[in-house]
């Protein structure tokens, strides 16, 4: 160490007795640095973060497993086909029926058996842990926030089934230990015969009494990174003022979800700026997504208006990569579910046939 140090400081002044004084004397000053550098970090790597997991506890070395999520880039999820490192158990108080609001507890822990707890997340979005809960049809979407439960790693929440058929919850969160986006995924199954629902494209659909459009690219091509835009206004020629008002730090929410149900993107509006709202008559929210696999999609648009919280479907098709085609479009507006009515959006309590 001492050659280290006698290099780190380099040659000193000709006189032989000033340079054994000074070369000492620094020498000691850079070991104290030194120790004191060491004795700080060790400090901090020793100070509670809140939280008994690290980085690895949710690294896989697999080759299907799933990265961590890059926010600046936010891109569909194939949850299904990779490994997620976050095992999740669900059980319910009741068996799940469909329209009868049954209690779940959800259990989350590391592939190494470690409970993860609220200590162990962070908050994204105003909440710790997002639950994307989805039926077969793709038609019945719920997003759902859990509380912490009595044990270690179970998380409580309530939730009404709409339709019938094996229900998938996919979870998104953010560990502390690596502060990056996290996924997972777990199935129930309400019984009952599945119903046929109609997934006709659509960019327009009506919902409160106002007109929401979802303005896709000239060509919706799978691998590459495209813009999409949600528009809202009042139904009628006298357009009045929307009541959006935020929801969960943002102004809306996009949840893109493919017919297999392999994944999903959560999506989030480039306009972050909550005390910028968007124009009051007619709101624009420009989101950004990459989708790597051409196919059918619905993707769900969650705003509040007001109190209430509305949610609304756009069926879209992703064209394949390299193909000039543009996606085909109905001329009329249209709504993923016929048997809804006419309104495109979902009441959660509204009646609807099963089918």
């Amino acid at each position: 160490m001492s050659d280290a140090i006698d290099k780190l400081l380099g040659e000193q002044p000709d006189d032989p007795g000033a340079k054994s004084s000074v070369s000492v004397r620094q020498k000691r000053q850079v070991i104290i640095i030194t120790a004191v550098a060491l004795a700080l970090y060790f400090f901090m790597r020793w100070l509670p973060t809140g939280t008994n997991l690290n980085h690895m506890d949710f690294r896989l070395t697999d080759k299907n497993a799933i990265e961590f999520c890059d926010p600046v880039n936010p891109q569909f999820i194939p949850v299904i086909a990779a490994k997620s490192p976050v095992v999740m158990t669900l059980k319910s108080e009741t068996p799940p029926a469909y329209k009868k609001e049954t209690h779940f507890t959800l259990t989350m822990r590391t592939a190494g058996g470690k409970p993860i707890g609220p200590a162990d997340l962070l908050v994204a979005h105003t909440q710790k842990l997002h639950l994307l809960i989805v039926d077969p049809t793709l038609s019945d979407y719920q997003h759902i926030h859990p509380v912490p439960g009595g044990r270690a790693g179970e998380w409580e929440f309530d939730f009404k089934p709409g339709r019938s058929g094996e229900y998938r919850v996919f979870a998104d969160f953010t560990p502390l230990a690596t502060q990056r986006g996290l996924y997972a995924s777990v199935d129930f199954t309400v019984p009952g015969d599945v119903a046929h629902v109609m997934q006709t494209p659509n960019t327009t659909a009506q919902s409160n009494n106002l007109n929401f459009e979802l303005v896709l690219p000239g060509r919706f091509r799978a691998g590459k990174s495209v813009d999409l835009i949600v528009r809202i206004q009042s139904a009628g020629s006298e357009k009045k003022p929307v009541p959006l008002k935020p929801v969960m730090g943002a102004f809306a929410h996009v949840v893109a979800f493919d017919e297999q149900r392999s994944g999903f993107a959560h999506l989030h509006p480039q306009q972050i700026d909550l005390s910028k709202p968007p124009d009051a008559v007619k709101p624009e929210l420009a989101f950004k997504v990459l989708i790597p696999q051409p196919g059918r999609y619905v993707i769900w648009a969650q705003v509040k208006l007001g109190q209430e919280e509305v949610f609304v479907p756009f069926w879209v098709d992703v064209l394949p990569a390299g193909k000039d085609d543009a996606p085909v479009l109905p001329k009329e507006n249209s709504s993923e579910p016929k048997e809804k009515g006419e309104d495109g959006g979902r009441d959660r309590d509204s009646d609807e046939s099963i089918g």
